[in-house]
């Protein structure tokens, strides 16, 4: 089951065929039982015919008031790229550290308001001169810690800014346009397939300049782990998403232009597509 977020209310696509639902959206997504009270909801409300077309035209981020956190280092090549940024500040053994210590890299990313949807423009910083994307399958975490629901998250970095000193990594990470979210939440009550893939492609002037895939199973920490940690000390009580790191990290000679479009598809969710403003 898939649920959007438009301007228009929430649309559920379920069995080829939409709902649309005039309810909140913190208050609808932020429940333990989702997959069920979507399977109630769509066994007894007719779909509607432009459903389709709310979908293609209406699209907003799968976000309301809940906070975005992201993991780093969970993928042994995300361990490589950061240790080589890194390296000419002595920062080298801080990632691989990082990467086998029994405490995640956890921190905040976004809200609403620094996050864009399906269509729009992401943004590279302009005290920037290394940027790159960051595909990463996003969780939809309750208030409670149950993870209910997937969709794909862009954790836009600087490379420069956090290769010149990891103190420095909210500056890297933390701006205006600097995640996106979409296009839709996956709801299943059933664990995503280890095979499941993350796929990137870079499109410059009509050219793909970048392109790489990786299956979920490389990363090195569990979901339920990293929501454990997450929820140690953090309340969330409209819920929660949180980016669980990336796979694919482009050479270090490569980095954004403006107008690069950025796509980003995940097995079962979908596909999210962004310029860069």
């Amino acid at each position: 089951m898939k649920v959007y977020k438009t301007t228009a209310g929430i649309v559920i696509e379920h069995r080829d065929a939409f709902y649309l639902l005039d309810q909140e959206w913190d208050s609808f997504i932020n429940d333990d039982g989702l997959a069920g009270k979507i399977e109630r909801i769509v066994s007894a409300q007719e779909p509607v015919a432009n459903g389709q077309e709310l979908v293609e035209n209406e699209l907003e981020a799968p976000i309301g008031r809940q906070e975005i956190w992201a993991s780093g280092v969970t993928y042994y090549k995300s361990k490589l790229g950061r240790q080589e940024e890194s390296k000419e500040a002595g920062g080298g053994d801080f990632y691989d550290r990082v990467y086998s210590a029994d405490r995640p890299e956890l921190f905040f990313k976004a809200t609403r308001n620094r996050t864009v949807g399906p269509g729009e423009y992401v943004r590279i910083r302009e005290d920037s001169t290394w940027d790159v994307p960051e595909p990463e399958l996003t969780l939809m975490i309750t208030s409670a810690g149950k993870i209910v629901g997937y969709t794909i998250g862009n954790d836009m970095s600087s490379r420069s800014i956090e290769g010149e000193n990891p103190l420095y990594l909210p500056q890297a990470k933390c701006y205006d346009g600097s995640a996106a979210l979409g296009p839709c939440m996956y709801v299943t009550e059933d664990s995503l397939p280890p095979e499941t893939t993350i796929a990137l492609e870079i499109e410059r002037d009509g050219t793909i300049v970048f392109a790489e895939d990786i299956e979920i199973n490389q990363i090195k920490r569990s979901f339920s782990e990293l929501v454990s940690y997450l929820y140690r000390e953090c309340s969330f009580p409209k819920g929660s998403l949180l980016m669980t790191g990336t796979g694919i990290v482009p050479t270090n000679e490569f980095t954004l232009h403006h107008g690069d479009e950025i796509r980003i598809s995940i097995s079962h969710i979908g596909t999210l597509i962004n310029k860069v403003k």
